[in-house]
């Protein structure tokens, strides 16, 4: 579908970017020519995820241990990053929700979805723009949202809230940063199945069949969404600016994905509400 060398010369750093949707994003990007800077928490889990992509495509891939909560430790982050070299793509993927009654979540639940979903990714975006301003450097800042910024979603609010905040900020900065050179876009991405977001998601007693009453009868594939986002980062796009582009099969039209949950018991919710604290 694209050109093989359609990100040659890009370096790009992902943030969750050693599992699920980051890394098919990391290894279509390493396929297309671009050098990847991969962040996340857990080292190892990095460390095997850019091997991977060495050994399969022989791309340049360094790690970056991050919690992007912390402010200053993406400062830091960055710094390293760009003495290296600058990148030219900044990919906010990290991001965290669950499934919860809202009037049950404690400020502490609450912040555990806004501090990665909402503050890293401000956090990371502030701190890639500011660098590429300062450099007089062209860039890209992709996010991750979901089509909640379009239909709200019950049982996943702080989530809801985070993705449309981000959706304001990419509309925002493209105005403010266009000017400067630096394009930001977002994808809402539908059923899009990785083993951390079904746990959350989809747990035991959650309607069966969800994925057959999208408008084209499936969920998506890793590599659809990261062939869009090869699309959206690459200069191709270069007229696409502000922009939220939704990939979910027209399920939003349908629904808003939580429907199911209104008719759960509160024995069910007490259910999910311990597997959550055990985990």
């Amino acid at each position: 579908m694209f050109e093989k060398n359609l990100l040659r010369g890009k370096r790009i750093l992902i943030t969750g970017g050693g599992s699920g949707l980051g890394a098919a994003m990391g290894r279509r990007f390493a396929e297309l020519g671009a050098a990847l800077v991969i962040c996340g928490r857990r080292l190892e889990l990095l460390e095997q995820t850019a091997s991977a992509m060495r050994s399969d495509f022989g791309a340049g891939v360094s790690v970056a241990r991050c919690d992007i909560r912390d402010g200053a430790a993406v400062e830091v982050m960055m710094d390293r990053v760009f003495a290296e070299a600058p990148i030219d793509v900044l990919v906010n993927n990290a991001a965290a929700t669950f499934l919860a009654q809202t009037e049950h979540l404690s400020f502490r639940a609450a912040d555990a979805i806004l501090g990665p979903t909402l503050h890293g990714t401000m956090y990371c975006t502030l701190a890639a723009g500011k660098r590429w301003i300062e450099r007089k450097h062209k860039g890209v800042v992709l996010s991750i949202l979901s089509t909640s910024t379009i239909t709200g979603r019950a049982f996943t609010v702080p989530s809801a809230m985070a993705k449309s905040a981000v959706l304001a900020m990419t509309k925002s900065l493209a105005v403010e940063w266009g000017p400067k050179g630096i394009r930001t876009v977002a994808i809402a991405p539908g059923a899009f199945p990785t083993p951390g977001a079904s746990g959350q998601l989809r747990p035991e007693g959650r309607e069966e069949g969800w994925s057959h009453r999208n408008p084209l009868g499936r969920h998506g594939d890793h590599a659809e969404l990261a062939n869009l986002a090869s699309y959206l980062i690459s200069d191709q796009a270069g007229f696409i600016n502000g922009e939220m582009v939704v990939q979910d099969g027209g399920s939003h039209l349908r629904s808003s994905g939580a429907e199911d949950l209104l008719q759960w018991t509160d024995a069910q919710w007490e259910k999910q509400r311990a597997a959550r604290a055990k985990n």
